[in-house]
């Protein structure tokens, strides 16, 4: 059985592993070095547990003490019991969930591994939005896609706004962070994948062009809205690839873009078989 502990001070250390959750620099500083995330609210964290993912501690308000009894019992982890007020001190803002929970994080994959059992793979270049990032997780973990690579400079996809945007998705979606890029387009063009750059250019095909296709093995990557992809990728890439639009509209961000593209690219029932 896990300790219920009731806490009233909020500079108790033992609740270290929650304060300052809104300071970004912060938190996305500590976090990794001390090989922790933090999932928030019943699902996420249900969702968190279910993966694999070691408990560290709990941080709940009373209410949440029945729900998530299950959870307590099999983590045996602390669990601080707190006052929706002293949560908010804590945190820096108010837990309107009422639950967090502290997570210790799994060594990231070698690129290999993640890529070899995948058909369909998202690469996402300096994508520094945490919320776009999560969401297109989300989108990864819906439509079909088996992995996501992150440059060096992206975002943490477990940084609270991210795993909490992603509803959990970012467990289900093997991912990893590249070392070199875009050194590593050549470890996916020789990994047998046709590498395709989501962009506006003149040498651009269209989405639906690419989709006729069916590539056996296609990795689709995206980068920011504002500056897109940078030029060494671009040249590196073997396909250029836009979204047709309408209206005098340009782009989409990346979550809306990264969700069109999954769909379309999805592989054919007889892949499949």
């Amino acid at each position: 059985m896990a300790e219920l502990i009731t806490v009233e001070d909020p500079e108790d250390p033992r609740l270290r592993d929650y304060t300052g959750l809104t300071d970004v620099e912060l938190r996305r500083r500590r976090e990794p070095a001390e090989g922790l995330f933090i999932a928030e609210g019943e699902k996420v964290i249900r969702r968190a547990a279910q993966a694999g993912y070691t408990m560290r501690s709990m941080l709940l308000s009373a209410k949440w003490i029945g729900p998530l009894r299950d959870v307590i019992d099999a983590a045996s982890a602390p669990v601080f019991v707190v006052d929706p007020e002293l949560a908010e001190r804590v945190t820096g803002y108010h837990v309107h969930r009422g639950a967090l929970a502290s997570m210790a994080r799994k060594p990231l994959p070698a690129v290999d591994g993640v890529l070899r059992p995948a058909r369909r793979v998202a690469v996402f270049e300096d994508i520094v939005d945490h919320a776009n990032l999560g969401a297109a997780f989300r989108n990864a973990a819906a439509l079909g896609v088996d992995a996501v690579l992150l440059s060096p400079r992206c975002a943490d996809p477990f940084y609270r706004r991210s795993v909490k945007v992603s509803m959990g998705a970012v467990f289900q979606v093997p991912w990893t962070r590249l070392e070199s890029w875009p050194g590593e387009v050549g470890t996916l063009r020789s990994a047998g994948f046709t590498v395709a750059a989501l962009c506006l250019s003149d040498r651009a095909i269209t989405l639906d062009e690419l989709a006729a296709r069916d590539d056996a093995r296609l990795a689709l990557v995206f980068g920011t809205e504002g500056a897109g992809l940078t030029p060494g990728v671009l040249a590196e890439a073997d396909e250029h690839v836009r979204i047709p639009m309408d209206a005098g509209v340009d782009s989409l961000n990346v979550a809306a873009a990264s969700a069109v593209a999954f769909y379309a690219t999805r592989p054919r029932p007889t892949q499949l078989r």
